[in-house]
């Protein structure tokens, strides 16, 4: 009698499809891609593995087989990611041309977003699709190759003017300044140069005035321009730019044109999934398209004796979502959810009837087999984890009982996914909106069958963005209501890895159909997440963290107890500084939720810029600082005090004192440099550090002389005035004789900082100078023989890397001062920031 054929269970399909996400998830983990020996050595494994499968299927043994054939899936993924990687890194800026003005011909491919400039400037953010290049401001120079899309910048020549006139879909010529990609790099933070680099953007830059041609418009019939002109009959008829901003990103995918503020306030009350084209919004638009077709298809029994009405219905539905994410933008949460519709809608055609996991699993292959590096993406794990939820807490026999069962199979979902994605949102953003529940109850219904259906269908019938509006403005109120509630939000500092596993596996058990002495468990699961315990250094010591703020200063110092801040870092624009976009999210996640001390060392903006909102935004015992009475940050209600020579104070047995300026100083009429907070701490173990502002050399000399016995000598030195040349003397580096000099400069700076003058005084010095423009972030515990760069200790493929021949330069080629307001705010483009 034959042997039966051995038998494959879902396990046996599934494991392989999570080695392939497995295998990209090992690629994001890398700081470099494969050489070619370790490709040929993977393929040497594969080969091996590949043969020990076969064996395997011969003897029957198929869980071997299936967990061997997961490894080669896992290899296959990683090697063709890799190779992937590598083609995408190949399309670089040429290093020798950032900095330098190029020629370029194409054409505009998304829908302009205004914003402004450093100084109030209007202008334009927008993607560049680049057609032609040439190496200078004429099209008779040679012609150069660059990165095939480009994000650019372009503002108006002042702050009066208009924004230039761009759209969607134009050819212009452009005369550019280029920049390779480079974020900001600190702890826990948002990586910009990564959503760079999955965008497929390979290079930033500013339109510079005096070549700009518009060659084409685009054609009428084109979806650009039609998105371009809905977007302009939406903000005409709604005049509320807040209710017509939401009513853009619902219909037409402009997520730039809802202001900050009121994506804080979406984030706050757990809403900001539902006011983007997101999945939710896609699936929803298919399944309205999948009901109407076969609707009508069933009137016909012709058609349905011809083609099964299920089977056109699913592909209406596929085919719809296809259309309406091309419409809004073609995003990256819209392309998931069409590849995910078509993939589900392929298994039903073809008759697999597989469990819903399964379906999932290979709907999340799918997608990443197009886009790999969406498993580097938060919103692709909650978009995925958010449909298997709501797959697993359906209810079919509610669909068969009324309405009231179907309300509340409908509350009992939106419970499950609310419970089942708080380890997710724990996870990625360090938050829980404790009023969501209760936010998403009415924002749900309202956005997905009222607000969105009509904003949409007043392409067609302009009025009903009227109702739209008055709908928007309903929910905009609530949501305002429920964000006053005190503990509306629930922050907690980022948890260690254990904590992270355990609180996932807590979720998974809370959501599962299990006894509840099971689901019990799982909220102690959760527990070491919603509580962490974050780490601080010993008593006597203290910690270092120089922040990378781009152009400007902010140091965090904590000790066993306390947490001071030292100076807050620039102003980038308007509605935006650094206190904003780095420090209150960098100390929430580092577990400061209060500080004892905001030191502002002196007026000038790249070191108060973000002072406000810190203030704003978190409890802040006392600020001391040399501003002038009147300054518009002395006005609050926190207790202030002037910072003077003299000044001591111990935490936690390490010592702070301040060495400048001197009482008498404020009755003299001195430059606000030369008016520079200097901080010294020492441990109680004897180690230091020494924080300088921006002293100058006069006051760097006057220092000298007031200190005796080595007063002033520190094993870390920030670099007075970010490395300028008016700073550094040679007589200050030998009275300080530091280890370790920090320089807190932007990437590109229009400064020149840091100086290769001054850059040569440290080096004769043998003291290591590390800046954060290549650093990133760096932290350092007295005591420790070595302080740790952000960009080094968690640096990825995909970052920028600093030159080979030297991690610092001087000023670079192509830059001289500014000389007009349009180059001065490329300043908030030399941040590379993202929200």
């Amino acid at each position: 009698m034959p042997q039966a054929a051995p038998r494959f269970e879902a396990t046996h399909l599934a494991l392989p499809a999570i080695g392939w996400l497995l295998g990209l998830l090992t690629l994001q983990q890398c700081a470099r891609l494969p050489d070619a020996a370790e490709y040929a050595a993977g393929l040497l494994l594969a080969c091996f593995v590949a043969a020990v499968t076969c064996y395997c299927l011969r003897a029957k043994a198929i869980t071997v087989a299936t967990l061997c054939l997961t490894l080669n899936i896992a290899l296959l993924a990683f090697a063709q990611a890799a190779w992937r990687a590598e083609q995408r890194l190949s399309e670089r800026l040429p290093e020798a041309w950032e900095g330098r003005e190029v020629l370029v011909l194409g054409h505009v491919s998304n829908l302009p977003s205004a914003t402004q400039g450093m100084f109030g400037a209007p202008g334009w953010r927008f993607e560049f699709e680049l057609e032609q290049a040439f190496a200078g401001a004429s099209r008779q120079d040679p012609a150069l190759a660059l990165p095939r899309r480009l994000a650019l910048a372009w503002y108006a020549q002042s702050e009066d003017a208009a924004a230039p006139p761009l759209r969607a879909g134009e050819r212009w010529q452009l005369l550019l300044r280029l920049k390779r990609p480079h974020g900001l790099l600190n702890p826990h933070a948002f990586d910009f140069e990564f959503w760079m680099f999955e965008q497929g953007q390979r290079a930033s830059g500013v339109v510079r005035p005096g070549a700009e041609l518009r060659l084409a418009q685009a054609p009428w019939w084109s979806l650009h321009a039609l998105r371009s002109d809905l977007r302009e009959a939406l903000q005409r008829r709604v005049h509320d730019p807040a209710i017509a901003g939401m009513l853009a990103a619902l219909s037409l995918g402009d997520q730039a044109a809802i202001s900050k503020s009121d994506w804080a306030l979406f984030r706050v009350t757990g809403v900001s999934h539902l006011l983007s084209v997101s999945g939710l919004h896609v699936t929803m638009f298919a399944f309205a398209a999948r009901g109407l077709v076969g609707w009508l298809w069933r009137r016909n029994a012709r058609l349905c004796l011809r083609w099964p009405a299920p089977n056109i219905a699913r592909w209406a539905g596929v085919l719809a979502a296809l259309a309406y994410a091309l419409f809004s933008g073609w995003g990256v949460p819209a392309q998931r959810t069409v590849w995910m519709l078509v993939t589900l809608a392929l298994l039903r055609s073809l008759g697999l009837r597989w469990p819903w996991p399964l379906c999932l699993l290979f709907s999340a292959l799918t997608v990443t087999l197009i886009d790999p590096w969406a498993v580097g993406q938060a919103g692709f794990w909650l978009s995925f984890v958010a449909v298997g939820l709501l797959m697993a807490s359906g209810d079919e026999q509610a669909r068969l009982l009324g309405w009231r069962a179907h309300l509340g199979a409908g509350l009992r979902s939106q419970w499950i996914a609310t419970c089942g994605l708080a380890p997710l949102s724990l996870l990625f953003f360090q938050q829980i909106s404790l009023v969501g529940l209760l936010a998403n109850l009415l924002a749900i219904p309202l956005v997905s069958f009222v607000i969105t259906p009509l904003a949409m269908l007043g392409a067609v019938v302009p009025l009903l963005w009227h109702l739209a509006a008055w709908a928007a403005q309903l929910l905009m109120a609530y949501l305002h209501w429920l964000a006053s509630w005190p503990m509306a939000v629930w922050t907690v500092p980022v948890a260690p890895i254990w904590a992270q596993a355990l609180g996932l596996l807590g979720g998974v058990l809370l959501v599962l159909p299990l006894p509840w002495r099971v689901r019990v468990l799982g909220l102690a699961y959760l527990l070491p997440m919603l509580w962490p315990a974050p780490a601080r250094p010993p008593a006597g010591e203290f910690e270092f963290l120089a922040v990378d703020i781009g152009q400007g200063t902010a140091v965090v110092v904590q000790t066993a107890e306390h947490s001071l801040l030292y100076d807050s870092g620039p102003a980038y624009g308007p509605g935006a500084d650094a206190g904003q976009r780095v420090l209150l999210p960098l100390l929430f996640a580092s577990g400061v939720t209060r500080l004892d001390l905001l030191m502002l060392s002196h007026r000038d903006s790249d070191h108060t810029g973000g002072a406000a909102s810190v203030l704003a935004g978190m409890a802040v015992e006392a600020l001391s600082s040399s501003l002038e009475a009147a300054h518009p940050l002395l006005q609050g209600p926190t207790p202030q005090q002037r910072c003077a020579a003299g000044q001591s104070w111990l935490w936690d047995g390490v010592r702070f004192e301040v060495l400048h300026p001197q009482s008498a100083d404020y009755q003299m009429p001195l430059k606000s440099n030369a008016m520079s907070c200097v901080l010294r701490l020492t441990s109680a173990s004897g180690h230091s550090a020494l924080l300088t502002g921006d002293l100058e050399a006069p006051q760097e000399l006057a220092l000298i002389q007031r200190s005796t016995g080595g007063a002033l000598r520190s094993e870390v030195l920030l670099v007075p005035h970010h490395g300028s040349k008016t700073s550094s003397t040679e007589a200050f580096l030998d009275a300080v004789a530091p280890r370790w000099a920090f320089v807190q400069a932007g990437y590109r700076n229009r400064f020149g900082h840091p100086a290769p003058g001054i850059l040569a005084r440290y080096q004769a010095r043998d003291i290591g100078v590390l800046s954060s423009a290549e650093c990133g972030a760096w932290r350092w515990r007295s005591g420790q023989a070595q302080g740790q760069c952000q960009r080094e200790q968690f640096r990825r493929y995909w970052h920028w890397r600093p030159e080979a021949q030297a991690l610092l330069q001087g000023p670079w080629p192509g830059l001289t001062a500014p000389e007009s307001l349009q180059e001065a705010t490329e300043f908030i483009d030399s941040l590379s920031l993202a929200q």
